[in-house]
């Protein structure tokens, strides 16, 4: 049986089960009214009252649905748009771009080093937070992924060379598992096209903000 009709079955046993939730207790109060009008017609009204608070409460959580769903269709949008527009640029404009974004959020002496003798960093700010950022651009094709020696060039001089107290590498691709194993050893924030989306768009933290990154060198 597909997938499809699996799924059509499900939905029909609902429907049953659920008009059967409904009719059985409707006819039972029909009875009770016709028998005894004085016990059946509050009980009856009550159930038309407790069933209209139900329905209210089905139509509010709808709607509440609908509307997230809504919500997130136009963040989706919005990052899409811009990563198209990161995909653009020459890796010294993206170098630019990022040092932009850092500006435009609170970030204080944004200079971007990138070049011949950078030692791994392109973009080296002061956060909104104090803390030295020094981030790590890397404008490949999506298909094109950041890979382990990447980071450990990186790694190798963001906090002893740059004196990061946070170090994050951001991308227009992704990167592979070993490149984030190194990562998260290592502690630098990984920025893949969907993160910088969620960013540049306003839609997502900037790696200052990374929840779930450790500031400082490894141990």
């Amino acid at each position: 049986m597909s997938p499809r009709r699996t799924r059509g079955s499900s939905c029909m046993m609902y429907v049953i089960v659920g008009i059967w939730a409904v009719a059985v207790p409707l006819a039972i109060l029909l009875q009770i009214v016709k028998h005894d009008p004085a016990v059946g017609v509050p009980l009856l009204l009550i159930a038309f009252a407790v069933g209209g608070v139900y329905a209210v409460r089905r139509a509010r959580k709808a709607e509440q649905r609908r509307l997230e769903a809504a919500r997130w269709a136009q963040i989706r949008e919005a990052q899409s748009r811009e990563i198209a527009r990161y995909h653009t640029m020459d890796p010294r404009e993206f170098e630019h771009a990022i040092a932009y974004l850092c500006q435009r959020d609170g970030c204080t002496n944004v200079e971007v080093v990138g070049g011949a003798g950078d030692l791994g960093a392109d973009v080296i700010a002061t956060a909104p937070t104090g803390h030295r950022i020094v981030i790590q651009c890397k404008r490949y094709g999506p298909s094109h992924k950041v890979s382990s020696p990447d980071l450990q060039r990186f790694g190798g001089t963001c906090y002893t060379v740059h004196q990061a107290h946070i170090a994050a590498v951001v991308t227009t691709s992704t990167f592979t598992k070993q490149a984030a194993g190194y990562a998260t050893a290592h502690r630098i924030r990984l920025y893949d096209a969907d993160s910088l989306a969620g960013w540049a768009s306003r839609t997502g933290p900037a790696p200052w903000h990374e929840p779930t990154g450790v500031t400082g060198p490894a141990a």
